[in-house]
């Protein structure tokens, strides 16, 4: 069996196109098509249903799937342990970040890098629910999200802070004079606000139902860049994550208050998925999440 045709299975399942998938892999789709043969040939079982276009895995194919994933992952990493010996450590980490993490992504991928200059680093903007997926057949090394509000399965976890949420409004609005408001009162203000389907969004929900408020909010969105635009270009209020203060303050005319009636807080944290042994640059990451102070960077005062 050969590992190529091992990725060639995996990127047929992403793009779920031959031609996309022979494209991604850098050869020509017949290719392709002649590696996932030989594959089927081997084990004995169809893998794709077989019609003019493609049509999905068979169940056979599903399990082969699954199995491609582990093994180019375990191949992936002994090529990182070998690597380190000779070179230091050497390989890409694929991070998926919920929206509302991003902001603290490079207090984690900065000293990473800095500590290992061959590693090089991948982003991605995943739902908590995605992450879980990503973990599970190991296209991410690694995930930042929520830890006690919906929390992952088979991983392992490193908590890194405790979130706070702010309002972000005009400063000539109706709270222009104050340094914090409540819960009840924000709900009377428009706001943009996440999508429903992120965490993010859940939690804010829920914080509103402890209350009994019922927020307005005309417009949602997918990516909290823009929920910033529409403070930033149309006057609108958002509630947002203790960490974007930065990023929002030097916006005009807008003031950052805390929330409160109640309080709220959720745990953040850094999720590996539970394998023995974990892929170096996993493991050089979660060395580093053990002595990061996210708290300090963002331990600052909160208004103008």
């Amino acid at each position: 069996m050969l590992l190529q045709h091992l990725r060639y299975l995996v990127a047929l399942a992403r793009e779920r196109h031959f031609a996309r998938a022979a494209e991604a892999c850098g050869v020509a789709q017949p290719t392709l098509s002649e590696g996932i043969r030989q594959l089927e040939d081997e084990l004995g079982v169809p893998i794709v249903e077989r019609r003019q276009r493609y049509q999905g895995l068979t169940p056979g194919g599903a399990r082969v799937l699954a199995w491609a994933h582990r093994i180019i992952a375990d191949y992936e990493s002994l090529a990182q342990e070998v690597g380190e010996l000779r070179d230091g450590l050497v390989g890409r980490l694929t991070l998926a970040a919920i929206p509302a993490m991003h902001p603290v992504v490079p207090l984690l991928t900065t000293p990473l890098v800095d500590a290992h200059p061959k590693v090089t680093v991948m982003v991605l903007a995943q739902s908590s629910a995605e992450i879980q997926r990503s973990l599970d057949d190991f296209t991410v090394d690694a995930g930042l999200t929520y830890l006690d509000n919906e929390p992952l399965e088979r991983v392992r976890t490193q908590v890194l802070y405790r979130e706070h949420y702010v309002l972000v409004t005009e400063a000539t609005g109706p709270f222009a004079r104050r340094s914090e408001v409540t819960w009840k009162e924000a709900a009377t203000l428009r706001l943009c606000m996440l999508a429903e389907a992120m965490q993010n969004r859940r939690i804010i929900d829920g914080i509103f139902r402890e209350v009994g408020a019922t927020p307005r909010a005309p417009v949602e969105a997918m990516s909290l860049l823009t929920v910033c635009a529409h403070i930033a270009l149309g006057g609108w209020a958002a509630i947002l994550p203790h960490t974007f203060r930065p990023l929002v303050v030097p916006l005009p005319n807008v003031i950052v208050l805390s929330l409160v009636e109640p309080t709220a807080e959720r745990t953040i944290g850094l999720a590996v998925a539970k394998r023995d042994p974990l892929p170096p640059v996993a493991r050089a990451l979660l060395e580093i999440a053990r002595g990061v102070k996210i708290d300090a960077a963002f331990a600052r005062p909160v208004g103008r």
